[in-house]
């Protein structure tokens, strides 16, 4: 079993910046790809980025490429997504997400593991 934590959440004022971390802990994969995904109420979960397990290369939703950056520090089994330029339509719970597999999915039930989620709160 894999658990994942997020945190880094909160209030912030449009155009500024948050980085959100998701620490694994448990059975965790070495080459296991990892996204992040939010979600607003009545909508879909949506895809916001991911980090592929084996190249760690790097995918971005169209709305948030160029401002959100994810990375991975696998000494730390911890991945961040750092959120530049914040808008209020970015106001989210975003969720961190492990897959069994070491490429990213932008489908949200290709992956296995979620986190509880972090509210993201852009005031404009």
């Amino acid at each position: 079993q894999v658990q994942l934590v997020e945190s880094g959440g909160g209030l912030v004022q449009a155009g500024g910046s948050l980085r959100l971390s998701c620490a694994a802990s448990g059975r965790t994969f070495s080459n296991a790809a990892m996204g992040w995904f939010r979600q607003t109420p009545g909508k879909e979960r949506e895809f916001v980025a991911g980090i592929a397990g084996n190249s760690g290369s790097t995918y971005y939703a169209d709305s948030v490429k160029g401002r959100f950056t994810i990375s991975s520090e696998n000494a730390k089994n911890t991945v961040y997504l750092q959120m530049n330029s914040l808008k209020p339509e970015d106001t989210a719970v975003y969720y961190c997400a492990a897959r069994s597999a070491p490429w990213v999915s932008f489908t949200r039930a290709q992956y296995n593991y979620w986190g509880q989620g972090t509210q993201v709160t852009v005031s404009s």
